[in-house]
């Protein structure tokens, strides 16, 4: 079965960047190796926003048109109302446990972004999260730091 990784906003943000650094070069190349490969990979609807909305306001126009033209490479799986409904349940359920994923007014992407990933697996897809901070996703969803998904 065919591997599909969703981009948490950490490694987006890392390949959107136009800068010219180590880390966001890397982050880069892991991702065109994991499609060479036969991996699908796919911006959640959830990432789009979080990076987008501080381009945004840092007035990025560079970083956008790259957001934009990476999402018409590999897609934007987008949010649905099931998508929301488990994400409720995820974030209900983090705090009845006593381990919030982030604070009681956020709007908490990380519980969105699982819930998008175990939408997507509950269809039939082998996904795994790719991410720079494993701590909130992993309890929900199948997460891994993007250098460790080969």
């Amino acid at each position: 079965m065919s591997l599909t990784v969703l981009l948490d906003s950490g490694p987006l943000g890392m390949i959107s960047n136009p800068g010219l650094n180590p880390e966001n070069e890397a982050c880069r190349d892991w991702m065109a190796t994991l499609i060479r490969a036969g991996a699908t990979v796919v911006i959640p609807e959830i990432a789009d926003y979080e990076v987008r909305r501080e381009l945004l306001r840092s007035r990025k126009d560079r970083g956008i048109a790259r957001l934009d033209g990476l999402g018409r490479m590999i897609g934007i799986a987008p949010i649905t109302r099931s998508t929301m409904l488990r994400a409720a349940s995820y974030w209900a359920s983090a705090r009845q446990s006593g381990k919030p994923t982030a604070n009681d007014s956020a709007l908490d992407g990380d519980v969105i972004l699982a819930a998008q990933a175990q939408e997507l697996a509950v269809s039939g897809l082998h996904v795994v999260v790719a991410t720079t901070n494993l701590r909130h996703l992993s309890r929900f969803a199948p997460a891994m730091h993007w250098r460790d998904i080969h």
